[in-house]
């Protein structure tokens, strides 16, 4: 047996949803509808929050399922099944930004009034509702959390934000977020080390002297993702 095997096997027994895709390989489709089912929610709540916007969410992850159907029968188990779903939608979410931003350039003209950001209306009910170490100890009312906490993740970066989201949302670790961002487990500590920060610093600025964060959105740092 071949250290890929072994490997392969190893996720099988401990991971159900291995085994489901497994048999997804082998066309079982009421297999693929279990993953759906136990999926889909999950993944559109992540994609949401990258976009903006729940139809985008939407459309996304049934692009993400699309593309985990059609590769089917090359499906190798090489980590978990959600750090490999993730990585999908890590990969189409980026390549739709990408999309977007090229059309911007090319289609609109910038006006008084015009929607500052791609996520400007992204909504953070869950992020606002959970443990978070990021959010200072002052109580705000829920409303106001929520918007305060949806403006300060709108000014982190594209990669900061998925770390977190990854991190907060789905519980990953940083081994699986290093996975699942193509990234080595200490750059993706220091990318979220640089979350905490900035995140941090903008909620103070609010609680402290009133000052609402930006909400839009920070250029990548490509010192982070060159940290290994």
């Amino acid at each position: 047996m071949t250290v890929g095997e072994s490997s392969a096997q190893s996720y099988e027994l401990r991971d159900p949803d291995v085994r489901l895709m497994l048999e997804v390989r082998d066309d079982n489709a009421a297999a693929f509808e279990k993953l759906m089912l136990r999926y889909q929610s999950r993944l559109v709540t992540v994609l949401e929050h990258l976009t903006g916007r729940r139809d985008a969410a939407e459309d996304l992850a049934q692009e993400v399922f699309l593309r985990i159907y059609r590769s089917r029968k090359r499906y190798v188990p090489g980590s978990k099944f959600s750090t490999w779903l993730f990585t999908i939608a890590n990969n189409v979410a980026s390549n739709a930004r990408r999309s977007r931003a090229r059309r911007k350039e090319r289609n609109i003209t910038p006006t008084a009034g015009d929607d500052t950001g791609a996520w400007s209306q992204a909504p953070l009910e869950q992020m606002a509702q959970a443990k978070s170490a990021f959010l200072p100890t002052r109580q705000l009312d829920k409303a106001e959390m929520r918007e305060v906490v949806q403006r300060a993740l709108e000014t982190l970066n594209e990669r900061q934000r998925m770390a977190v989201l990854l991190c907060k949302f789905e519980g990953m670790s940083y081994l699986e977020i290093a996975e699942t961002m193509d990234m080595s487990p200490q750059a993706v500590k220091s990318l979220l080390s640089r979350a905490r920060d900035n995140l941090r610093d903008v909620l103070e600025a609010y609680l402290e002297r009133g000052v609402m964060p930006a909400g839009s959105e920070a250029a990548d740092d490509e010192t982070e993702e060159a940290t290994s």
